[in-house]
């Protein structure tokens, strides 16, 4: 037991009694644990380059995405706007369409109630050729004017106004002359055409000679 010696109880003077060939293998060996942490160290700087690269492409791809994103937003956006804007044009089309037709048949129902009166002036006239009075063609007629104002009164309250006597008015009426009279205030003295009024809206003055009171 005595005998037996460790590594560690190895002196200088022991290792200097190795050879040549021993020391060369003890520093070969040396050499390669050093390389094998030269190795190491350089192994895991590569990990960490590879890791940043891999998360800057990470990254990079991410952007792409972002922005490929927002272009489809901007054209779904676009696409909304030209359709919002075909789709407004074509209601103002319609409108004006509309429009249009309204003013160009506006009067539709009126000429329709209007053919009533001609048909009877039709008859009248036709009746008329044979009659020798004009009685009877002027009881036609009184009828047939009756019937037309009745219609407009009622329906389209078409009212007619204006008479001899009613107190001048130039809202209502157009005075084509005056004259002074034996009156307090202005009056009218004679209607030549006679004034129209649909609902409260004067749609013709009538046409009057006024009487106004005689200066003093």
């Amino acid at each position: 037991m005595e005998n037996e010696k460790t590594v560690d109880d190895e002196t200088p003077e022991s290792k200097a009694g190795q050879t040549s060939e021993e020391q060369k293998k003890d520093g070969d060996a040396a050499a390669e644990t050093g390389t094998s942490e030269t190795d190491g160290g350089k192994a895991s700087k590569a990990d960490e380059s590879v890791k940043e690269e891999s998360s800057g492409q990470t990254e990079l791809k991410t952007s792409e995405e972002k922005i490929a994103e927002l272009e489809r937003q901007i054209e779904d956006l676009k696409k909304e706007a030209l359709y919002k804007a075909a789709e407004n044009d074509n209601w103002r089309k319609r409108m004006m369409q509309q429009k249009d037709e309204a003013v160009a048949y506006a009067n539709a129902n009126l000429l329709s109630d209007l053919l009533d009166s001609l048909d009877n002036f039709d008859r009248t006239l036709e009746a008329a050729k044979g009659v020798k009075e004009a009685e009877s063609i002027v009881d036609g007629i009184k009828m047939i004017n009756k019937s037309l104002v009745s219609m407009l009164e009622n329906k389209y309250e078409l009212v007619g106004y204006g008479k001899e006597g009613d107190s001048f008015d130039p809202d209502l009426h157009e005075a084509i002359g005056m004259q002074e009279g034996d009156v307090e205030e202005e009056k009218l003295a004679a209607v030549y055409l006679k004034g129209y009024k649909l609902k409260d809206r004067v749609i013709r003055h009538a046409k009057v000679m006024v009487v106004k009171p005689k200066e003093k």
